[in-house]
């Protein structure tokens, strides 16, 4: 299922949230530069497991450093479409319920639990760990327990054909999270790359447990409006 947008208003300008599509576009581009020195730059500002737990990976630059440049980098146009479309569509509530700075700081603080969650997965790996995807599984935690009620319209692929529906919010993202878990479970114990599902599992539980710390006391509730935004 692919969301596409919800219809759920924001009363601000979602600043940070476009910023961050800004700069992960600009960075990736970057990437896509430098040809095939870009493996190198991936490696260099990943986020390694081994190194992030003290091993001796001889990075150029300090390994909690990383925490923050992974974030902002992405393995092709698929990876960073996928999670700049949903940061799009669930960024700028929870921006709009925070603040622009508050905002900032809580994405930054879901990505980083999201390295960790998924380093303790694979303590020994030497595989960088890139994407966006750990932070914005925060973002959509949040959205979850704020807005569970707010519609989402969302491409479903049935075979060879397809429809258009608008999802609770809670049904889409309830189920995303399970199946970000059950592809975690099932991916234990095997090496090299691909998927850091529990990048996505920490950064969600990261989500809804940072939430009540950084929301606005006067935010909104949680009612879905019939105007549709994002």
């Amino acid at each position: 299922m692919i969301p596409i947008r919800d219809d759920n208003p924001t009363t601000i300008t979602p600043i940070v949230t476009v910023t961050l599509i800004a700069v992960n576009v600009v960075v990736f581009l970057y990437q896509l530069s430098l040809g095939a020195d870009g493996e190198a730059f991936v490696a260099v500002f990943g986020a390694v497991p081994l190194a992030l737990f003290g091993g001796d990976t001889f990075s150029p630059i300090p390994p909690l450093l990383t925490l923050l440049t992974a974030m902002f980098l992405h393995g092709g146009v698929m990876h960073l479409g996928g999670n700049m479309l949903y940061l799009w569509i669930f960024g700028n509530n929870i921006e709009d319920s925070m603040g622009h700075g508050r905002f900032l700081v809580f994405y930054l603080l879901c990505g980083v639990a999201a390295a960790y969650a998924h380093a303790v997965t694979a303590p020994d790996s030497t595989v960088p760990m890139i994407g966006a995807s750990g932070a914005i599984s925060g973002v959509l935690g949040a959205y979850l327990l704020l807005f569970p009620r707010a519609r989402v319209l969302t491409w479903i692929p049935l075979g060879v054909f397809s429809r258009l529906e608008y999802i609770p919010a809670a049904w889409l993202l309830g189920f995303w999270i399970v199946l970000q878990f059950l592809s975690g479970t099932m991916s234990l114990g095997r090496s090299g790359g691909g998927v850091a599902w529990f990048a996505h599992v920490g950064g969600f539980v990261a989500g809804l447990a940072l939430i009540q710390l950084f929301i606005r006391r006067k935010s909104r509730s949680g009612r879905p409006s019939s105007r549709s935004f994002s």
